[in-house]
């Protein structure tokens, strides 16, 4: 072999790459296509089968630019699926743990700023139970007079 029967060898191994790719890319635009009728799709199907190089000129004249828009409208939700996955994340990441406000609960508490039953009180809510009320001391009623 010589060397322009190298060059000409990779040429073609080139061309026959690049169609199997686009073949792939044609079948997954195809099958992604929601418009389209599934008689459709069977059709350019058979017509890509049994017409290969044929088949992926013709649905690159017909449907290249339609093709080109539905990865632009799919790119674009992924970019928008992203940007929200990343809100959510950041917005569950940045807020304070129950063990982190436990902490400021029980700092305010040895600082004086707020009282033990303002500190148990806090603390129940946070951890979602019942505050515990303290109950008044119980007084003596004093007899009302009758008036007879």
């Amino acid at each position: 072999m010589d060397f322009w029967s190298v060059i000409g060898s990779i040429f073609w191994f080139m061309i026959l790459f690049a169609w199997i790719i686009l073949l792939f890319r044609i079948f997954g635009d195809l099958f992604g296509d929601h418009e389209m009728s599934g008689w459709g799709k069977a059709l350019w199907t058979i017509f890509l089968i049994f017409f290969p190089w044929l088949g992926v000129l013709v649905y690159l004249i017909a449907r290249g630019r339609s093709m080109n828009e539905r990865a632009l409208a799919q790119a674009q939700r992924n970019q928008q699926a992203f940007d929200q996955y990343v809100r959510d994340t950041a917005a569950t990441n940045t807020s304070t743990s129950t063990a982190d406000e436990l902490t400021k609960l029980a700092d305010l508490r040895d600082r004086g700023t707020i009282s033990d039953e303002e500190f148990h009180h806090a603390k129940a809510k946070l951890l979602g139970h019942q505050p515990e009320t303290s109950t008044p001391a119980p007084t003596t009623a004093r007899p009302v007079p009758s008036r007879t």
